[in-house]
């Protein structure tokens, strides 16, 4: 089985909702969809899962402090500050932070608006 069936749930996790746009009058089309911006924070041993998929929800990660480990298509990449990624409609993954501080990231994304 591969680690992205048996990830484990969410823990250790904290989201600061930045800043949201609603995209409607802004872009033809795009009625119902807002851009938005997070701060997570993932403490050490913690977990952003379980699997997700970014279908309909593409997005950005920038990393600003510690490493946060990236589980996608049977493979765990760190990532450090300054680094980042892309989560298109092919991202299929879950997070965790194998390191011993917090790692934060902004994450800004374009979802339907709740």
């Amino acid at each position: 089985m591969s680690e992205e069936r048996v990830a484990p749930e969410t823990k250790g996790v904290a989201v600061k909702m930045i800043s949201t746009i609603d995209l409607g009058p802004e872009i033809e089309g795009m009625a119902g969809r807002q851009l938005r911006m997070r701060m997570v924070t993932i403490e050490p041993g913690g977990v952003f899962g379980p699997v997700h998929d970014h279908k309909d929800r593409p997005g950005a990660v920038y990393i600003l402090q510690g490493t946060i480990t990236d589980h996608r298509d049977g493979v765990a990449t760190d990532y450090g500050p300054g680094a980042g990624w892309p989560e298109d409609r092919h991202t299929t993954h879950w997070l965790e932070n194998r390191g011993p501080i917090p790692a934060v990231e902004i994450s800004v994304d374009i979802v339907r608006q709740p």
